[in-house]
């Protein structure tokens, strides 16, 4: 029986459970949770803020056009605590839009220039907006914008760079107005402490952008300008906008060729005004001393300097070295004042870009010195202001032209002008009046003043008798004499009117008069043919025979 049973083996035979599927397949899920993770993780970002307000890690988002391509991780100082430093994860698509060209800024509610913003954010929270750039190189640490920019790099328009000295307020914002009519914005100002400059950013947008040649001009707009000055009074309004915070207005000067369109990062300079901007279109000029011995109160730089009332130069500076030494020729304490005589003002066109040939020119203002006698004069512009600007005019009576220098300038000869003339010639008059013989004027006067002295009074006393005989009553009552003899001659009058007895016998007496001579002419006619009628008797005459014909 031994042999029949034999004992039993346990044999050892390895196979897997199968409740280990799952935490095994949840592992691989997790694996590939994780791989999938890692791979698709876009690279990590460092911004740079001022201060971290509305931004929350975790919860802060970062977008492109709406669209999600990051959010924040961590937000802490930087170690020297001057800034926020702000770890940002962006998604795998975004790496590309991650270089040197790109820009960040916070989107939040903001009440700017041009409204309320970011409304959107009042629920929401603040987000981070990435505008993406476009340049090769890579970059994984940014500068967050203070303000949104004016416009995507990729906007069509034209960028360029404005120069102006310091004064010039303008920040990012401010309006580029052309006519009135907002074309662009000021992007970014930055200060140049090593050439004490602003440099300035603008965006002019398409198609304004075509508006900007080589020849425009860019000048500060603060909304309202009003000059007064030897000119007269001018007022120029911009815009609303510009009038409560400023800008920039460009144009062509007036006489100038448009010239080519502008190129991108093209420099200009920013001037004060449009009248300074104008003016800096004339690079070219000759200087000139004036030695002036009137007054040059009323005369400030800018003063223009005119020939019969055309505009061809500008003054410079009043004083100009006052305390250097000047001419022996001349009186030691002259106002010297530097003008500048600027050509290109009396061209038009493309010839206003031409150079200027200087000695030429100073050539003909010689000839015109000593030959025509032109000379210059402080004058009035505006009675208002009493301010004074250089009168370039010929005078045949000026003095011989004598050439001159003063600190190294050439001297443009004057004359004296306005109330100096008026009183020179007011001394002239008083030279002359000091050379008369007033003593012998003076008797003739006092003889005159006697004889005057007796016809006056004789004239009293012819007055005096005319006022006695006046006064006479017998001369008071001449008058009512008078109205009784016109009233008895009115009444003789009468009487020998029509229907009077009067007039009836008169008329009755004519005609007896009238019948006594008519009988009265054959005795008239007798005594004229006979005068002796009367004494003897009248001879009878014959007949008159006629003769007979021979």
């Amino acid at each position: 029986m031994s042999d029949s049973m034999q004992r039993a083996k346990r044999l050892s035979q390895s196979r897997l459970s199968p409740i280990w599927i799952v935490p095994l397949l949840a592992a691989l899920i997790g694996a590939w949770m994780v791989w999938d993770n890692i791979s698709s993780r876009g690279p990590l970002i460092t911004l740079n803020m001022d201060n971290a307000e509305g931004i929350e890690a975790g919860k802060t988002l970062i977008k492109t056009r709406n669209v999600e391509v990051g959010h924040v991780e961590a937000v802490r100082l930087s170690d020297d605590l001057s800034h926020t430093v702000i770890t940002a994860r962006m998604s795998r698509d975004a790496e590309r839009m991650l270089n040197q060209g790109s820009r960040f800024w916070v989107v939040k509610p903001r009440i700017g220039r041009e409204g309320v913003s970011g409304l959107n954010t009042v629920l929401s929270g603040a987000y981070i907006q990435l505008a993406p750039g476009d340049s090769d190189e890579a970059q994984t640490s940014f500068d967050v914008l203070d303000q949104p920019p004016v416009a995507p790099p990729d906007a069509p328009g034209l960028r360029i760079n404005l120069v102006s000295q310091v004064g010039n307020s303008l920040s990012a914002g401010d309006p580029v107005t052309y006519q009135g009519y907002t074309v662009g914005r000021v992007e970014s100002t930055d200060f140049d402490p090593d050439k004490k400059e602003m440099r300035h950013r603008l965006f002019i947008q398409a198609p304004y952008d075509s508006l900007v040649t080589d020849t425009t001009r860019f000048w500060s707009s603060s909304g309202i300008d009003v000059q007064l000055n030897s000119e007269g009074v001018s007022v120029n309004l911009d815009s609303f906008e510009t009038l409560i915070s400023g800008g920039v207005t460009f144009g062509v000067p007036e006489d100038i060729a448009a010239g080519k369109p502008a190129k991108q990062d093209a420099t200009y300079t920013l001037y004060n005004s449009e009248e300074s901007a104008r003016e800096g279109t004339y690079d070219q000029y000759i200087e000139y001393v004036l030695l002036v011995d009137d007054t040059v109160r009323g005369l400030s730089r800018g003063a223009p300097v005119e020939y019969r009332g055309v505009r061809v130069g500008t003054v410079v500076s009043v004083p100009w070295h006052f305390t250097a030494p000047q001419p022996d020729t001349l009186a030691q304490f002259a106002i010297p004042v530097l003008i500048r005589i600027e050509p290109q003002r009396l061209e038009s066109g493309e010839a206003i870009n031409q150079e200027i040939d200087e000695q030429e020119v100073r050539k003909r203002f010689e000839k015109m010195f000593q030959d025509y006698g032109l000379r210059a004069t402080l004058k009035t512009g505006n009675l208002l202001t009493a301010a004074l600007f250089v009168d370039l005019s010929f005078n045949d009576d000026a003095a011989p032209y004598e050439p001159l220098e003063f600190a190294g300038k050439p001297v443009f000869p004057t004359t004296s002008g306005g109330f100096a003339q008026i009183e020179q010639k007011v001394s002239n008059l008083l030279d002359k009046l000091n050379d008369l013989q007033v003593e012998p004027i003076l008797d003739r006067l006092d003889e005159t003043m006697q004889t005057s002295q007796q016809t006056l009074e004789q004239v009293r006393q012819i007055a005096e008798s005319v006022n006695a005989l006046v006064s006479d009553p017998a001369t008071q009552q001449l008058p009512a004499s008078m109205n009784d003899t016109l009233r008895e001659l009115q009444n003789t009058l009468n009487g020998f009117s029509s229907g009077s007895s009067g007039y009836r016998q008169l008329n009755d007496t004519l005609k007896q008069l009238e019948v006594l001579m008519r009988d009265l002419q054959p005795v008239a006619r007798t005594l004229r043919e006979q005068p002796n009628a009367l004494i003897f008797d009248r001879e009878v005459q014959a007949d008159p025979l006629p003769r007979a014909p021979q």
